[in-house]
Order: structure tokens, then C-alpha cells, then sequence
């Protein structure tokens, strides 16, 4: 009885081991029910376990998608803002405690303590303007500069609290023009894409003519939704997979920022309340994992890195809300820490 019960324990075992999905099949369960239409590279220390794409760039025209198709990526346009930055503070063109004013002196007088730092760490009490001008429009900085002009004032002190702020990254890009002279697009370009040889990245401005290659973004229900804003700072890249996979790399590697930049990074800021934030230099920060995501009109994205083990998830769809990309994170990363 004894050698029929440990013989059925292994077998269970087997069949539990069978049934355990592997990272690639996360993303096709995804799929095959209808909430994920995109593409996804998993890294797992160092080695890639999955590197696709499914569906289509345009439903109308049942283009299909490739992994070299470029997605509006959204916030996660944030990071490479943050980068900028931290590159011209690199060639001692600016410094983190600077007031912003100093570089825009066209922001409003209850926002002259405002620093650079925390426009960065979401701490500088801006009002954020998505909810209130996005309708259906197509809004500039300047829209934003107008739309903070406009209010009475700051939501909090600055540096006390956390509160996540378009308009602070809307200013970082204009700082990042003004301090360096060149359009906010031909900056990230000459100082991060260029070098880096992320060809399939871009910055959509008001100059841009989209590439006919551009994953076209819809709602859940597959209607067109496309990208239409014109701010830059704040979420105007759009990007490949293997592009923002190059991007983690170069930052692992102290490719673009110096050692003292690659830790400040992921520094966090300490509150009113004596609680640290929850957010660095364009990065949300936790334990050793760092992760932004990004959702604008049919767009949705999340890139998460492990810090300590040179694992991340970059997952880009064009299929509006029906991509649940926290459960989809969640997921993945159950599969990563289960199949060890």
C-alpha cells in the first residue's frame, strides 16, 4: 500500500510539473481569449523565454504585427525623460535642485520653488492635466503651460507628498530644450536612440509624420482609438520591444548614465510623513524591481525590471483596455519566481 501511495504522490507531481505554463504560454492565453494584442519579450536572467508578437498593427487591413512594429508607448516615455535630464545634470548643465522657473520662467509664481528633482520624483504638487484636457483634442505643452496658469495654485507643498503629474514631465521636456537647444525629439533621438541603435524608436510631435509600419491603436471592442496628443515629456515615444530591451541593457550596463546617476535613479524621495515615495527618476520603485506602464487611447504598456537578476517584461499592445497589464504582469512573474 505503502510503494502505491509514494508511486501516485509521483505521479501527481509529474502531472502538476506537466500542467505548470511556461512564460510563453502566459502570453498566448492572453491572446487566444481576446486581451492581448500586441508583443512581449520576457528576459530571464540574461536569456530570452519569449519574443513575439500576435495580431495585427491594423485590423482594418489585417496587417499583421512583427516584432519591429512600433507602439505608442505612453508613460513609459517617462523614463527616457528622466534620462535626458540626468544627462545634461552628466555635462554640468543643469543641477537637480535648480528651480524649474529658472529654465521656464513662464510657469506660474506659485510654482517658483518648484524643483527639478521633484518634477522628477512626482513630489512638485502640479496639477496633472490629463483629466481634465483630453477631450479628443490634440494638446501641446504650451496647452499645459496655459492649463497651469490657470489654477490656483499647488495641490500640496512641494516635496511633501506623492501625486503622479503629466504636466511635471510636460516641463521636464521643455527644460530639456531649453537648457540644450534642440527639440525635445532631437535630443532623445542624438542622445539615446541614436547610440544606443534603437531604430524602430521614435518621438511623435506635432512635425511627425507617423510611418505607415505603426501599430494604428483600438478600444477592446476593436474600434479605431488611435494616439492624437502632442505633448512631449510625458508620453510621446513610440518604441519596439527589443528597442526598450536595449534601453534596460544600456542602463544595467552604465551604457548612458554615469554610476552616481544609475543610483540616484532609483533613490526615493522621503515625505511629509516621513515615508519614503514610491517613485525615483522615472521609475516606480520596490524592493530590487523597478517598473513603469503606459496607457493612452488603444494603447497599453508595461516594462518591469528586476534589478538584482536581469529579468525584465516588456509587453506593448494596441488593444485599449481588454490588456489587463497588471494581472498580465502578475502572471509572468508567478511563472519567472515558479520556474526557477
Amino acid at each position: 500500500m505503502t510503494r502505491i501511495l509514494v508511486a501516485s504522490g509521483f505521479i501527481l507531481l509529474i502531472l502538476f510539473a506537466c500542467k505548470r505554463k511556461t512564460e510563453k504560454e502566459v502570453v498566448l492565453d492572453f491572446y487566444e481569449k481576446g486581451k492581448l494584442n500586441g508583443t512581449v519579450l520576457i528576459v530571464k536572467e540574461g536569456k530570452v523565454v519569449c519574443d513575439t508578437a500576435l495580431g495585427y498593427k491594423s485590423f482594418e487591413d489585417k496587417l499583421p504585427l512583427t516584432k519591429d512594429t512600433p507602439f505608442c508607448i505612453a508613460s513609459i516615455s517617462k523614463p527616457f525623460t528622466a534620462a535626458a535630464i540626468m544627462l545634461l545634470q552628466q555635462e554640468h548643465l543643469l543641477s537637480y535642485d535648480d528651480k524649474a522657473i529658472r529654465y521656464v520662467p513662464d510657469l506660474p509664481v506659485y510654482a517658483q520653488n518648484v524643483s527639478i528633482r521633484q518634477l522628477l520624483n512626482h513630489t512638485s504638487g502640479l496639477a496633472d492635466y490629463e483629466n481634465v484636457l483630453m477631450v479628443n483634442r490634440k494638446i501641446t505643452n504650451d496647452d499645459v503651460l496655459d492649463f497651469l496658469k490657470k489654477q490656483s495654485g499647488l495641490r500640496f507643498p512641494s516635496g511633501s507628498q506623492f501625486e503622479y503629474s503629466n504636466s511635471a514631465y510636460t516641463i521636464l521636456g521643455r527644460i530639456i530644450e531649453v537648457v540644450s537647444g534642440q527639440s525635445y525629439k532631437r535630443f532623445i533621438q542624438d542622445k539615446i536612440f541614436t547610440p544606443l541603435k534603437m531604430r524602430h524608436s521614435f518621438v511623435y510631435d506635432a512635425e511627425t509624420i507617423p510611418p505607415a509600419d505603426r501599430a494604428k491603436a483600438y478600444d477592446a471592442d476593436k474600434k479605431p482609438d488611435d494616439y492624437y496628443l502632442l505633448t512631449t515629456g510625458d508620453g510621446s515615444i513610440y518604441s519596439t520591444t527589443g528597442d526598450l530591451y536595449k534601453f534596460d541593457q544600456a542602463l544595467r550596463k552604465h551604457q548612458l548614465l554615469n554610476d552616481e546617476n544609475s543610483k540616484e535613479m532609483y533613490k526615493l524621495p522621503a515625505l511629509k510623513d516621513g515615508k519614503p515615495g514610491q517613485y525615483g527618476f522615472g521609475w516606480y520603485v520596490s524592493d530590487q524591481a523597478v517598473m513603469h506602464t503606459g496607457g493612452v487611447n488603444g494603447f497599453r504598456s508595461i516594462m518591469w525590471r528586476d534589478l538584482g537578476a536581469n529579468t525584465c517584461v516588456i509587453a506593448l499592445s494596441n488593444m485599449g483596455d481588454a490588456f489587463p497589464v497588471y494581472k498580465f504582469l502578475d502572471e509572468e512573474k508567478k511563472v519567472l519566481k515558479r520556474n526557477k
